[in-house]
């Protein structure tokens, strides 16, 4: 059974960095596609982020393209969200989500695996 383990989140100010962290176990994770989404109160789960384990090909939301860096350490077999010039909009609680070759990158539906999600909070 696949688990997936959130830690990281946490209260920042605006224009400063934090580091998620998504240990995965469970199974070979080599053909898994692993994304991070949030979501906000009152809003739908939205895609930050998601990476091919085995090429590496990353995506990311328009709304955070330049700022968040999604990454991989295959020996620990977990995903990493590097989050710098936080903003207050990204105020969310973040889940971390995987599939087995996922064709339908943006779709929370198309992820059979969720963590439990870790808080992120920006004041202004």
């Amino acid at each position: 059974q696949v688990q997936l383990v959130e830690s990281g989140g946490g209260l920042v100010q605006a224009g400063g960095s934090l580091r998620l962290s998504c240990a995965a176990s469970g199974r070979s994770f080599s053909s898994y596609t692993m994304a991070w989404f949030r979501q906000a109160p009152g809003n739908e789960r939205e895609l930050v982020a998601g990476i091919r384990w085995r090429l590496g090909y990353t995506f990311y939301a328009d709304s955070v393209k330049g700022r968040f860096t999604i990454s991989r350490d295959g020996a620990n077999n977990t995903v990493y969200l590097q989050m710098n010039s936080l903003k207050p909009e990204d105020t969310a609680v973040y889940y971390c989500a995987a599939d087995y070759e996922v064709q339908n990158l943006v779709m929370p539906g198309s992820y059979a695996f969720w963590g439990q999600g870790t808080q992120v909070t920006v004041s202004s």
